[in-house]
């Protein structure tokens, strides 16, 4: 059993032209990923002829309020419709949006009943959308301990059972093992927990953020247990280079999870 595995272009070659980060990373034989498409020439992306494997699927917008999940909804279509151009078939999703720091535009530290309710029903909105142009919708776990403090909607949990609530599939988990690791730990039995619903694996070692094999977290020991598992979908290595050093990252990451 073989996994497919992308990595960040926003991480990964800082010292390039975006475009060439993109070649670089096709070249080496991964799918590539993207955050912010609006920064991004789309066209020219398109013309690298790499395979894009997920994007940030909204520009403004939340999960928490009316007007939030409007504009949330309202940037979702416009993501589509960019996704449909890069052959891109996932779209990345936060319980609320996120500034170039990596921090909530308007933090909350605690949700509501009712928000709940209002966010299963927006991402089923959200998930019809998807569904309808054949592509899904992730929804991210995030640490609020470290990287993103204030982040409603972000823990393992709460992503899995947002898309458990949801049902569709239009809509599944982005399982990001560097944030839980950072937040809550127990990595392969989470795993185990909320794979049903995962539609794609990110990867970053503790502490850091870099790529595995820089950190405690045992990621070969993580690839055989999704092995045994059954996951042979796409992991994303989502990481800084150690070292400045891009391509022994993307050696690493491959070697990680080179089964």
């Amino acid at each position: 059993m073989t996994f497919t595995l992308a990595a960040n272009a926003e991480m990964l070659f800082l010292d390039q032209p975006f475009r060439h980060r993109v070649e670089l990373i096709r070249d080496a034989g991964f799918d590539v990923e993207i955050w912010n498409w609006t920064t991004k020439d789309v066209e020219e992306l398109r013309s690298t002829g790499a395979r894009f494997s997920s994007m940030t699927g909204y520009v403004t917008g939340d999960l928490v309020d009316e007007q939030g999940a409007a504009e949330l909804l309202d940037s979702a279509r416009h993501s589509l419709d960019v996704a449909e151009r890069l052959g891109c078939p996932r779209l990345n999703l936060h319980g609320t949006g996120l500034d170039t720091q990596g921090l909530p535009v308007t933090p909350k530290h605690a949700v509501e009943d009712q928000e709940w309710s209002s966010a299963v029903e927006t991402l089923r909105k959200i998930a019809d959308l998807g569904e309808a142009a054949g592509k899904v919708f992730t929804i991210e776990n995030l640490n609020t301990r470290v990287d993103h403090p204030g982040t409603p909607f972000a823990s393992s949990e709460a992503t899995a059972y947002l898309v458990q609530a949801v049902d569709s599939p239009g809509l599944k988990m982005n399982f990001d093992l560097y944030h839980c690791q950072v937040d809550e730990g127990n990595l392969i039995e989470r795993t185990r927990q909320v794979l049903p619903w995962v539609g794609e694996i990110q990867v970053a070692d503790v502490p850091g953020r870099r790529e595995p094999g820089t950190g405690e977290i045992n990621y070969p020991g993580v690839a055989d247990a999704l092995r045994h598992m059954g996951f042979s979908g796409t992991i994303a290595l989502e990481a800084w280079a150690s070292e400045e050093d891009s391509v022994r990252a993307l050696e690493r990451f491959r070697e990680a999870f080179s089964l």
